[in-house]
């Protein structure tokens, strides 16, 4: 197993001590700075894997399946942990969530039909933009910081929606080729 796939790995195993440290108090007050500070360093794997992945050549169909999926993993769990602490609505994370799931479904389909579809620019901001959301929200500074999070809510939720409407307006022929 290469680099790039051990840093996705990690993220992934990282993902349920961020849930722990978010959904428990066993380290008291230190726990929302320890689940920041995982949320981070997984957040830094994302971005760290792809490059070297690129950077040295070792770009495989393990990665490809497992890079985005392990981002899903960490985003939703982090989303789905900030409803009961009141920082995101249900409906918000539902919106996310279904997009995964389309998005995920539109691989699978297009993977029969024998079509790799490569990740586009759209899809990485929201990434960014969800990322930086949770950040935020989680460190909860308040002040400014609360309307920064506000902000990241909204922009996170519309380039969720553009990257959709994107994925789907530039890969509809996978819908086509798959029988619907």
């Amino acid at each position: 197993m290469n680099l790039p796939n051990k840093l996705t790995v990690l993220r992934v195993v990282m993902v349920p001590f961020f849930v722990f440290f978010m959904l428990t108090d066993v380290g008291g007050a230190a726990n929302k700075w320890i689940a920041l500070v995982i949320f981070c360093v997984a957040s830094l794997t994302d971005m760290l894997d792809g490059k070297i992945a690129r950077a040295r050549n070792l770009v495989t169909n393990f990665g490809k399946f497992m890079d985005p999926l392990a981002d899903k993993l960490l985003v939703c769990s982090a989303m789905i942990c900030l409803i009961p602490a009141g920082m995101l609505e249900a409906w918000f994370v539902i919106v996310i969530i279904a997009r995964e799931f389309i998005i995920s479904g539109f691989r699978l389909v297009a993977s029969d039909n024998g079509i790799v579809i490569a990740a586009s620019y759209w899809g990485k901001f929201k990434t960014v933009s969800q990322m930086a959301m949770i950040i935020v929200l989680i460190a909860d500074l308040g002040g400014i910081f609360q309307m920064i999070g506000t902000a990241l809510i909204w922009v996170s939720l519309i380039l969720t929606v553009v990257s959709l409407i994107d994925y789907v307006a530039k890969n509809i022929e996978v819908l086509t080729k798959g029988g619907m």
